[in-house]
């Protein structure tokens, strides 16, 4: 328990249903070991869907995931593959959760953003007949049959458009999809309700929730097609942004064409170095791109934002960055509410600023956070020790550090950060008073939290494996310019529903609030200039010079 200690203070009070002794901890953990291990061993020969998530969720149930070897990872990933289409999507959902479960787990089920089964050519031209009652030749001079990339939902071919000529990728959906998802949904809800059951400090029925009302979106491709061209409307209005979103062509429930746009990897360093793509500056468009997303008006959250659906190209013809960042996969965003984004805004200006008194009562206003879940809170939402969160959250995160937040992990911090996410689920309908009675105990943690949770990660992440020299500071700094702003635009509104502007009592308000605005502004315009000389200064040879 040494690791979960060093991150928790010592007046943090475990929930009651979190109160297991070491005993009990020690054997459910040796019990659900062997039990996943040898369903794992089974489900490889006979691949029946409702042992998979026994095998998982006698994992997850117990803690058992950080003790796994190499063997049963594997194992239980190539079981997933060979069920494909919703197990993949739990099987990535579950890789992105690095915020949430230790790396163990996520790291096991990485290769499922990238390498997912194929449907077959035969299948996807009947569905092509089903849906628009024409052969893919009619719509095409050439198809290539082999897909150039599968995901869990859907697989990927080139084509080039009969008419114009244009080369382009269609997305089909996997043709039998449409007959299995709905049984794959009651499975993963029967399987999660008896999870619960017979583990109620592990309750994923929140997880399972958020499939069934994420899939069907997702699922729906001329849904994608306009969440496609309403994002690359926005951002195309925004300057010097280097993100890039193929257009789309037309689209149908199953079916999407849009511009061919080839990339590498975001973390691909090889190639990033071999084009003189500076690092700092991706992991910073990236930072912007995502904060817009969050706090930007008229903007929604791109939802599943992870390495496969994130690619970048070299691109010498734009004036501040040398390279695009291309963003796919659009079928699911959601819309943040506007008092939550201010009052997130105003949580992550108390976190940069260690103003801990602040960080409590905004964690309360954003996710009903109370006193004493707030070192959990604090550390899910900053991937940091609660500690470094306390002290100053700017630093890079040490060796030590990300040790303990991995060894805590395994240790009851993921016991009691799905029970805090699965609160909600637990609470019995009661008339409104009890129910509001009920809350005040045990608070809900809104859905859209979770997302955005999963998008600070992908951006923290994405941060450390670029292995930036400036390491999190410029990041944070962009992000507080994204929440000063979005806070300044709310004190804006409030003086102006209290009268005139020109009222002398307004106008000093109005002053203040934007002197605190341009404050953080100008630290960051003088952060940004100061890394231009230094990346000058580099590029001349100055630098190697003034170390002699």
């Amino acid at each position: 328990m040494k690791a979960l200690r060093s991150i928790v203070p010592n007046n943090y009070k475990t929930p009651r249903s979190c109160l297991y002794s070491n005993n009990h901890l020690l054997g459910s953990r040796l019990f659900s070991t062997a039990y996943a291990t040898e369903i794992a061993r089974r489900t490889q020969k006979k691949l029946s869907k409702r042992r998979i998530f026994w095998a998982v969720g006698a994992a997850v149930g117990a803690g058992a995931i950080t003790l796994w070897d190499d063997v049963q990872h594997d194992r239980t990933l190539r079981v997933l593959e060979k069920n494909g289409s919703i197990y993949i999507k739990l099987g990535q959902h579950l890789s992105s959760m690095n915020y949430l479960l230790p790396l163990e787990w996520t790291q096991t089920f990485v290769p499922l953003q990238d390498k997912c089964p194929v449907s077959k050519y035969e299948a996807i031209e009947a569905m092509f007949v089903a849906d628009t009652g024409q052969l893919i030749s009619s719509h095409f001079d050439d198809f290539d049959q082999e897909p150039i990339g599968a995901a869990s939902l859907a697989q990927v071919h080139l084509a080039t458009m009969k008419d114009t000529g244009l080369r382009v990728a269609v997305k089909v959906q996997h043709p039998a999809l449409q007959e299995w998802v709905p049984l794959d949904l009651a499975l993963t809800r029967f399987t999660f309700a008896m999870l619960k059951y017979f583990f109620p400090a592990y309750n994923l029925d929140w997880l399972s929730n958020e499939m069934e009302q994420s899939l069907p979106q997702e699922l729906n491709f001329a849904l994608e097609g306009l969440n496609a061209r309403r994002t690359r409307r926005h951002f195309s209005l925004i300057r010097d942004c280097p993100l890039v979103i193929p257009d789309v062509i037309w689209g149908r429930k199953r079916i999407l064409v849009m511009e061919y746009i080839a990339g590498h990897r975001i973390d691909d360093l090889t190639y990033l170095d071999a084009n003189r793509i500076d690092r700092d500056e991706v992991s910073a468009a990236l930072a912007r791109i995502f904060n817009e997303m969050i706090f930007g008006d008229n903007c929604s959250l791109h939802c599943d934002p992870h390495g496969g659906n994130i690619a970048l190209r070299y691109n010498g013809l734009r004036r501040r960055h040398n390279f695009d960042i291309i963003l796919y996969d659009h079928g699911l965003y959601r819309e943040i509410p506007l008092q939550l984004k201010r009052d997130y805004a105003k949580l992550w200006l108390a976190v940069i600023d260690a103003d801990e008194n602040s960080m409590r009562k905004y964690a309360h206003r954003v996710a009903g956070i109370l006193d004493e879940q707030f070192p959990l809170f604090a550390s899910a939402i900053t991937g940091r020790d609660y500690r470094a969160v306390s002290r100053s959250v700017v630093s890079a995160r040490s060796k030590e550090e990300k040790e303990v937040i991995s060894g805590a992990m395994g240790e009851g911090l993921l016991q009691q950060l799905v029970q805090l996410l699965g609160q909600g689920e637990t609470l019995p309908k009661l008339p409104a008073r009890e129910t509001r009675r009920l809350m005040s105990k045990f608070p809900v943690v809104p859905r859209i939290i979770l997302l955005i949770l999963k998008t600070n990660d992908l951006t923290r992440s994405l941060d450390e494996s670029l292995k930036t020299r400036a390491g999190p500071v410029r990041n944070f700094m962009i992000l507080a310019r994204y929440c000063s702003r979005t806070i300044f635009q709310e004190q804006v509104e409030v003086i102006r529903s209290q009268g005139s502007t020109l009222w002398p009592r307004n106008m000093f308000r109005l002053f203040a609030a934007w002197t605190s605005y341009v404050r953080i502004e100008a630290k960051l315009v003088i952060y940004e200039w100061y890394i231009f000389v230094r990346r000058i200064a580099r590029f001349l040879g100055f630098s190697s010079s003034a170390r002699a």
